[in-house]
């Protein structure tokens, strides 16, 4: 009788290239980007925000009478128990002494509300949904209310009246947006809204796959995105640039940029914004997002213009020379700048729009779980003995 050897696993640093599971949600390929069936550039044109979280959590496009009852929703979902809102009073003090950055405040405040919420510790599909909305419509007041603590404003209430992307715009300025601005907004948050199993998603599910709850599994989603190599790309890529501008002086000396950027490659400085894991040939959300952050650029003047000829400028040197292109933050850091939003809370607002992907990835690895448990590499000392 004979015995197989077990095939031993196969290493991935980083797990670059592994199928970790399987989704109905999102499709990430070198040519397209799909969530539920729908292309992005099919989602960014035609469908708001609201019918793509909709889309997400769900699985299907909503119908006018469905996305007037998950609007409905959502909207009465927006107000923060008394103990969050105490919090993000303190939020400011924070933030200036240093010990605190937004996407702290913003994760303290989503845990807060696991413990305020009835359903925290249940995991049904049914109960899951209920949080996720929750969450969705709670996420756009955290953040205001954190900007308004941090600009020592009175908090700035929700507007029923205004949509997700511009009742976002609103609590964190205390203006009404324009059309144009809240269109910006609401495709970014499109865009921003899903990606398979990128690295905050993955967290999440990992969390999920233990049957750890929404909050805490949403917690941690929270505190990897907030690292520089994923959403927090969005803020260094435009500190970037404010340091090119910086050096370099307000003109966009052709010159002094290529000089900038050949010291870059020389001390093999990391670009933020550019590559990505998967897309090797370009982030098709990229010139989406370009393209409507320069429109709002030219609205502005020629300061702002002079930023996007600027990153233009810098994404010609990164594709001739290093073929490597611009992932969907680089654009973002330069449009959200454009609209006067605060760097620190790009990433947050990127929290306002992948809450809607991080909740349909806990529901399903709940709906049909296995606990995601890899094997390591040792690379430590051979076997010794302690007396030895």
């Amino acid at each position: 009788m004979s015995t197989s050897t077990p095939t031993p696993p196969t290493m991935a640093k980083g797990l670059e290239g592994v199928i970790a599971g399987e989704s109905a949600i999102c499709k990430v390929e070198q040519d397209a980007l799909i969530y539920r069936g729908y292309e992005i550039a099919d989602l960014a044109a035609n469908a708001s925000f609201e019918e793509v979280a909709y889309l997400l959590l769900k699985g299907d496009k909503p119908s006018t009478s469905e996305l007037e009852a998950f609007n409905k929703i959502l909207i009465s979902e927006r107000g923060l128990p008394e103990t969050v809102r105490e919090f993000l009073m303190t939020s400011g003090e924070l933030v200036k002494n240093n010990s605190a950055v937004p996407m702290d405040i913003l994760r303290t405040a989503v845990s807060i509300l696991g413990h305020l919420d009835p359903e925290c510790q249940d995991i049904t599909p049914e109960a899951n949904l209920r949080k996720s909305i929750r969450l969705l419509a709670k996420t756009p007041t955290i953040i205001g209310h954190m900007q308004n603590s941090i600009d020592g404003r009175e908090f700035i209430e929700a507007d029923d009246s205004l949509s997700h992307a511009a009742n976002l715009l609103w609590m964190m300025t205390g203006q009404k947006p324009t059309p144009e601005a809240v269109k910006v907004m609401d495709v970014s948050l499109v865009l921003y809204a899903e990606h398979d199993f990128n690295a905050s998603t993955f967290t999440a599910r990992v969390i999920a796959g233990t049957l750890s709850d929404m909050h805490g599994a949403v917690t941690g989603a929270i505190a990897a995105l907030k690292g520089p190599l994923h959403g927090g790309a969005n803020e260094a890529a435009m500190e970037m640039l404010s340091e090119i501008r910086k050096d370099i002086g307000p003109e966009n000396d052709a010159g002094k940029i290529q000089a900038w950027m050949d010291n870059a490659f020389t001390t093999k400085r990391k670009l933020m914004g550019f590559g990505h894991r998967v897309y090797k040939n370009g982030d098709h959300r990229a010139p989406i997002l370009h393209a409507l952050g320069r429109k709002a650029a030219e609205a502005r003047g020629e300061e702002f213009v002079r930023l996007f000829e600027l990153g233009e400028a810098v994404q010609t040197i990164m594709e001739e020379q290093k073929k490597i292109f611009p992932n969907v933050d680089f654009p973002c850091g330069m449009t959200y700048f454009t609209m006067g939003i605060p760097v620190p809370q790009y990433t947050p607002i990127f929290v306002a729009s992948r809450m809607s992907g991080w909740c349909a990835h806990i529901s399903e690895q709940h709906a049909n779980n296995r606990l995601i448990r890899p094997r390591v590499a040792y690379t430590g000392p051979e076997l010794r003995t302690w007396n030895g």
